[in-house]
């Protein structure tokens, strides 16, 4: 039985519909954008056409604005007109080196680089965030950055040498054969096994993963990513 059986549900109040954007609000949306985050174009413009969508547009800025004006900002036309707007606005901010996809890019790119992530995720994430692909290009991760982003993974989730025990993990107390015969451990296969799956699914390449997992101690993987050899 309800506590208070007499008292009425309150009802939720209707919602005020948001302010239509006009130029200028929508030019002080941008600036807070990339004024607080590094950016590319194509994110900009993604952020602004979705402000677009929540409040629709109209050319004229007006105080006295009513209910009826956001259901007229919303419609297909003034979206095209906003639309056409964030275009020109993206554009000039480009022009003004507000928003300089090149930069970001390489930004990016390092940052992925420092915390361990191979090319392919790089690519995949500079893809994402709207960079042209001759710009994705450029910034492709050089041979050695690619070794040493493995090996920089590798150490942080502590894979393969940098496992306590040995390579692949101290598994038996660290009792594991000498040979290197990691097929002969059926639970060493199954940690090797995991430990590839996720340099792989961090962009790098097989035989860089497979490589840096076999290893038998930490200098000869710090040597394997110093060189320039094929190994």
């Amino acid at each position: 039985m309800p506590r208070y059986p007499n008292r009425k549900p309150r009802g939720r109040r209707p919602r005020k519909p948001l302010k239509p954007l006009d130029p200028a609000r929508l030019e002080e949306f941008a600036v807070a954008y990339v004024a607080r985050f590094a950016t590319s174009a194509a994110k900009l413009e993604k952020y602004l056409l979705r402000k677009l969508r929540e409040r629709g547009y109209t050319p004229d800025a007006s105080e006295n604005w009513l209910a009826e004006d956001a259901a007229r900002a919303s419609d297909e036309a003034s979206l095209e007109a906003g639309r056409a707007r964030i275009g020109e606005l993206v554009e000039r901010f480009v022009e003004k080196g507000y928003v300089d996809d090149d930069q970001f890019a390489r930004s990016r790119a390092g940052s992925l680089l420092s915390r361990g992530y191979g090319a392919r995720r790089i690519e995949q994430t500079l893809r994402h965030d709207g960079i042209a692909e001759e710009v994705r290009d450029a910034h492709a991760p050089q041979r050695a950055e690619a070794r040493q982003a493995a090996l920089a993974l590798a150490r942080k989730r502590r894979f393969g040498p940098f496992a306590r025990g040995g390579p692949n993990g101290d598994i038996e107390d660290g009792l594991l054969p000498e040979d290197r015969d990691f097929a002969a451990n059926e639970e060493r296969r199954k940690l090797r096994d995991k430990q590839l799956a996720a340099m792989l699914r961090a962009g790098h390449e097989f035989a860089d993963a497979s490589a840096i997992l076999d290893f038998r101690n930490e200098a000869e993987a710090e040597e394997w990513a110093r060189g320039d050899d094929d190994a």
